[in-house]
Formats: C-alpha cells, structure tokens, sequence
C-alpha cells in the first residue's frame, strides 16, 4: 500500500494524476464529486442557532467513502486535491469530515492543469483546507436551501404543485419573462431607407442617404429629385485603425463564444472542457481571470515565432475586471501551446482548437486596419450619401481568431472600390425601401450567460446549471420561432422611372432561443409582488458580493444570513394570505352567452388552459388548453370560445369511426377510439378529413410495426426505440440478442418479464 493517497474529483483525473506520481509512493482515488450534502428532504439547517446546516453522505456515495475510508487508515498522509475553486475547497473540507482525517495527516493541494511540471509544483507546496473558502460555499448552500425551502411550497400551494425557486433562477427567469413581454409590447415603426448604387469607373459603390425617411410620399419626392442629380465624392476619409485580439477565456466567455461558433449549448461546453480539462489539455475550465502566467506567455510568444513570424508576436497583459475574480488563478488556456490540435472526440477537438486559438491570439499584434469614410453629394437636391469600410494593412492576430458577435452587436460589413477626391459617381440606381424597427433579440443560452454576468449575478460555475435548471423545471423552453409576414413597399428609380413593388416578407424567425412557459410569467410575477427581494437584480448581484466578502475573510457567514433570513420569513408568512385566485392571476375574460356561464383562463394542472364554468357549479366546468403561442395575460374572450367549441368532429374514418380533432397537453391531435394521433404543424381547426385520414393510416401502420406479437393477459411483444421487448403495461424485459421476437412463446415472454427488474417509478416534474 502507497503511504500517500491523493484523492482527485474524477476517475478521469485520478488516471491523468497517477501518470505523474510513483505508483509506490502514491495511490490516487477518485471521490466521484462531492460526498455529502445536506439531505433531499427536510431543511436539515438549525435556524436557531446560528444557520447550523447538518450533512449526510449522499446515499450513492457511502460504498465510496468506505473505499476511501480504508485507505486513508492505511496512509501516512492524505492529499485532497479536488478542483481549484470553493466547490472544490468544500468538497475537500466534507472529505476530511466524512473520512475523518486527522490535521496532520491531511494535505489539501490544487491542481490548474495536469502536466508534469503543475502536479509536481503543486505537491511541493500543499496548505490547509481554506476554511473561508469552505464557509463562501456553505454561505450559498444554505442561503438557496432556505430560499427554497421556504419559498416552493408557497409556490405549490397558491399556483402549481411541483414548482421550485431559486435565488439566482428566479432572477433568470424573471430577465427572459422581461424580455418577452418587451417584444410582445413593442409596436414596430416604419420608416424608408434609401440606398445608391453608383457607377465608380466601372466598379460599383453602394452608399446609404444620411437621413431616414418617414413616409413613402417623402421616399418618393426623394428619389424623383434624385433622378435629376448629379453625384461626385465630397470628402474622402482615411484614417488608420487598429484592432487588439480579444482577452483569453474565462468560463462565461467560453460559454458565449462556444455557443456563437460551435453551437453548443452552455451544459454541452462545460461538459466538453470538463473532458479536456481531466485529459490534461487544457487549464481548469472555471475560472473569472483572463490571467496567463509567465510560462504560458513564454510558451505562446515561442509558437508564434515560429508559426506566423516575430513581426506577428506581441506580448501582452490583461487584468479582470470583475469583482471578486482571482488573479491567482489563469484564464482557460492549452496547457502546451505547441499542441494545435487534438484528435479524438469530435466536439473535444472543436473546443479545443477553440481555445487554443483564442489563447494564441492574445498574444499577437493588433491588426492594422484603414478606415475609409466616402461621402457622396448630389447637385442640385444636396443629397448626401455615406460609406464605410475597414481594409486590412496587416492582419495580426487575425491571422488565427477573430471572436464572434451575438446579433444585437451585428453590423454590416461594406467593401469600397479605389476612389478620389470630387470623382464624378454616375446613379446607376436607387432604391427606397420600407424598414421596421426591430425589438431586442430574445436570449439565446450564451446571450442569457452575458447579462447575468454583467449584472453580477452568479459566478463561473453557476451559470450552467442555472440555465439547464430553468429549462429542466419548464420555466423555459429552447425553442426556434416561426417568423410571421407582413408587406413592405419598395420603391426603386431605375432610368429615371419610380417603379413600386409591394412585397411579403418574413420577420421575427429565430432559432435557439429561450422562451417563458406560462408557469414562468405567473411564477415571477407572483414572486415579483409578493417576495420582491427574491428576484431583485440588486439583491441577488449583492448578495454575491457578500460570499466574496466571506470568502476573503471579511465577514462570517452566518451573519450574513441571519441579515437576510429575518425579513425573509416574515414576507413568506405574510404570503400565506394570498388566494390561489389572486397568485395564479385568473382571470374572467366574459360570460358565455349560450349557458351565462362565466369563461375563466387560468393555469391548470397541465398548463394554462381557459375553463367554461366554475367548480363549485352543479355541472362539470368544460376545460379547453391553450395552443402554443397564446398566453393567458393576452387570450381574449372570442379565442376562449373557440377553444371551448372543441374537440371537433372531422368526419369519419373509412370504417364508420368519428375523428375529433383537439388541442391537449402535447399540442394539436385527432382522435379516434382512444387512440391518439399528433396532428403538428396541423391545426384542429382547419385539417381536412383527407389529412387526418392520412395519419389515421400512418399510426395504424406505425402501430402494426410495433406489435410483433399478443397474449392473452396483455403480455405483448413489440418494437421500442432501442429494440425489440416483451411487456405487460407494468414491466418491461429485453429480448436477449440472437433470438427471434416473434418466434418467441408466451411462456418465454412471462419467463422473461419475471426475470426483470421492476420498472422504476416515474419522477413528477
């Protein structure tokens, strides 16, 4: 037995460690995460006497910790070197308290990178557990704890069970609920913009009129008088310009860029660099610093050299300006910089090259660029026209990157063609058409991972699963937008005609973009009344703030929740008095003239939904669901009834059976019997009998495929995703490979469906 155990995170890390320690001397473990926590159920924190929290070893962590257990018995010292941040700094404090370690026998060491020369730097100079490290991350445990232990069961009786908030996910939700009630309320303005196209010595020059234009009747006063202009180049602009390559990655910018370049999600990126980091590639993935050290500065200005030339090499310096961040730690970065690429895992080489890229740039010369601005003046009407463009004198760093824009930063790109000073610029065209002015862009994933940390909100490692949590709870869906039409009017002057063209065009698709369910918009505004604090942008950015004040020392942690905890509980009393009516927002919209009964749109047990009566009615309420696309703050009182007049009656199938054709939980459907059809993109209100007829037969021999084979009893044998299967609606049991499903019996299936584990229960969201 080794005298010395280092434990690591990962089996993966524990791999890529034990290649640079002598197996004689050291054995290295994996702990797997984290091994305790508080437990799932109950608070299990003792509010009064000091925010105490009790901790248990996770359930699937005890065979672990006994693993664990008896080989640090057996080790003189033991090395607790999971990852180099507070996550990290707990797990190594709940790894001393779970194996019982001893202050001296205890080392706590911090790996950045996995190379030979970083293990051995970093076991040369082992320290204590950082107990204030260890209290900032036990500050945010037990502050979201009581946030949301206190706060989901307000949520479950007054909207919807199964809710949870959260401190910083509410605060999410809440920006992207914002955000869509902007574009919802935006009313778009119109205006005309005219663009000249011009003769340049047999080039051509496209130049925008300064002003915009409000009508079509100015639009078109404009271009008659140009008609009888003639153009020459005003003033010709040169200046020299430069660009500086961006600031190498911290964990958000890796996140954004990742998403604009490679189209990853922020789980999948972090994911990704998790993989490359525990293979030795790369420098730890969570981090907040733009920080290289010496060494990689070195190592990189070496590799430009050599690649581009000396002229391309440029050493350079950046400081985070972010509060909080730690300059001890390095940005994202390859750990060897002669290592262009990697080969493996596809998406590990994307992000790779990514990061290496990026790393490389920053240590390159500017860009020297040549900022032309021409102005073109017409005579007699004065008209003036502009033009821009950016010509590369030396490329620099954009020789390897250039970074990646999200759509509100987007500008036109223009190319000029050589021109002089007072050139005559004959019109070949000019066009005036209609524009529209455009609300802010819906967040995308890495959008969303921008704001929050401009706002301070979050750190490196909670934006991940912040995002996939909104999503995974249904706050928010990842979805593409349809875009919708509308008319434009073009005018365009061409020999000295106006010629105007009316034309349809689409506006508002997008793809990838995070949108609030229905449960999103009640959940934040109920939140944003009853229990302000909770989702204030101030408050949530403060109070990260304050687990930096922790961690540094400068305050204990259970002062600072005692701070928030009072004010807190008394808000949460005080919300017990709120009616279900009044915090699910439902709302009357008008009384059926038929039944005089009233129509109520609401959030139902399945989502919002708009109901034709009440419940303590001696009649059953009728419910009809909300379609994608409407929401209860906006559906009127013609929509609801029609809603209501579903299910309708398509006709008959070629059997004589009726098809009914209804919106329910998963969108547009028919129905047949009791047999269910998804009629997507269809709509209930406007398939034909012949449409719903085709995938009437679609699902009969869809359905035909995937039965092979029927007992009595229900015992079926039939198709599934991953393969064939036998199953009596209860449990499910795989049909060994080799062996023929319809040749099998009904004895063979029962036996089969004995032998099988018991399916497990299905978790409610």
């Amino acid at each position: 037995m080794a005298k010395n155990l280092v434990i690591v995170e990962s089996p993966a890390k524990a791999a890529t460690v034990q290649k640079f320690l002598n197996k004689d001397t050291y054995e290295v473990a994996a702990s797997v995460g984290h091994v305790r926590d508080l437990p799932k159920k109950g608070m299990s924190i003792d509010i009064d006497h000091g925010f105490a929290p009790t901790y248990e070893i996770n359930a699937d962590k005890k065979k672990v910790v006994s693993e664990l257990k008896k080989k640090a018995k057996a080790a003189d010292h033991v090395w607790l070197a999971s990852d180099p941040d507070r996550e990290g700094e707990a797990i190594a404090w709940h790894l001393s308290q779970a194996l019982a370690l001893k202050p001296d026998q205890t080392k706590r060491v911090v790996f950045r990178e996995f190379t030979q020369s970083a293990v051995k730097s970093a076991m040369d100079s082992p320290r204590a557990v950082d107990e204030h490290l260890v209290d900032a991350q036990q500050a945010r445990r037990v502050l979201d704890r009581l946030v949301g232990y206190e706060l989901s069961p307000i949520l479950w009786k007054k909207i919807q069970t199964g809710l949870s908030a959260g401190r910083v996910q509410s605060v999410a939700v809440r920006l992207i609920v914002e955000r869509e009630r902007e574009i919802e309320n935006f009313e778009a303005k119109s205006s005309f913009k005219v663009i000249g196209l011009f003769d340049a010595d047999g080039a051509r020059l496209k130049a925008e009129l300064t002003k915009k234009l409000a009508t079509e009747d100015e639009a078109r006063k404009v271009l008659e008088a140009l008609a009888n202009d003639s153009f020459k180049v005003t003033a010709l602009d040169q200046k020299p310009a430069t660009r500086n390559p961006a600031p190498p990655f911290t964990t958000s910018t890796l996140q954004q860029e990742a998403s604009r370049k490679l189209s990853f999600s922020v789980r999948q990126t972090m994911s990704v660099a998790q993989k490359l980091y525990e293979q030795g590639f790369i420098t730890y993935m969570r981090t907040d610093s733009v920080n290289l050290s010496a060494t990689a500065i070195n190592a990189a200005l070496k590799v430009i050299e050599k690649e581009y030339g000396k002229e391309y090499a440029k050493q350079r310096t950046y400081t985070t300006k972010t509060a909080g961040a730690q300059e001890a730690h390095e940005a994202i970065r390859p750990t060897d910089f002669s290592r262009q690429t990697i080969s493996g895992d596809r998406n590990q080489e994307r992000l790779y090259e990514l990061i290496w890229k990026r790393a490389i740039a920053t240590q390159m010369a500017e860009a020297k660029l040549e900022k032309t601005i021409v102005t073109v003046s017409g005579t007699p009407s004065g008209s003036e026209f502009k033009a821009q463009a950016e010509t590369i004198q030396f490329d620099g760093f954009l020789k390897v990157y250039m970074e990646g824009r999200d759509e509100e930063d987007e500008t036109e790109e223009n190319l000029l063609p050589a021109l002089k000073p007072s050139q005559d610029l004959p019109l070949l065209e000019a066009s005036a058409k209609q524009t529209y002015d455009r609300p802010k862009p819906r967040y995308s994933e890495a959008m969303l991972v921008r704001k929050l940390e401009e706002m301070g909100i979050g750190r490196p490692s909670t934006y991940a699963p912040t995002i996939s949590t909104i999503q995974d709870r249904g706050y928010v869906e990842k979805a593409d937008i349809e875009g919708k039409e509308r008319s434009s009017i073009e005018l365009k002057l061409t020999d000295g005609k106006i010629d105007r063209q009316e034309v349809t065009e689409t506006y508002g698709a997008d793809r990838a973009k995070l949108l609030p369910t229905a449960v999103a918009m009640l959940v934040t505004d109920f939140l944003v009344k009853y229990f302000p604090n909770i989702v204030d942008f101030d408050f949530t950015a403060k109070a990260e703030g304050e687990f930096d004040e922790i961690a540094d020392g400068k305050k204990a942690w259970n002062a600072m929740i005692a701070e928030f905890y009072g004010p807190f509980h008394e808000t949460v009393v005080a919300a017990e008095g709120v009616s279900r009516q009044e915090a699910s927002q439902a709302r009357e919209l008008g009384t059926d003239p038929k039944t005089g009964k009233p129509v109520i749109a609401r959030l139902g047990r399945f989502g919002p939904m708009v109901q034709l009566g009440r419940a303590e009615d001696e009649e059953k309420p009728v419910f009809a669901a909300l379609p994608a696309g409407k929401q209860l703050h906006t559906v009127t009182m013609e929509e609801a009834m029609e809603l209501l007049s579903l299910p309708r009656l398509v006709g008959q199938t070629e059997d004589g059976q009726d098809i009914q054709a209804n919106f329910g939980r998963f969108g547009p459907y028919i129905k047949v019997g009791t047999t269910f059809v998804s009629i997507k993109p269809d709509d209930p209100f406007n398939i034909t009998l012949e449409r719903a007829r085709e995938l009437w037969t679609e699902k009969q021999s869809a359905d035909a495929a995937k039965n092979i084979n029927e007992f009595p009893g229900g015992v079926k044998v039939l198709n599934g995703r991953f393969g064939p299967y036998v199953t009596d609606g209860k449990k499910n049991a795989k049909i060994p490979k080799g062996t023929d499903p319809a040749s099998i019996s009904e004895q063979e299936a029962k036996a089969l469906l004995t032998a099988a584990k018991p399916a497990r229960p299905r978790r409610r969201r």
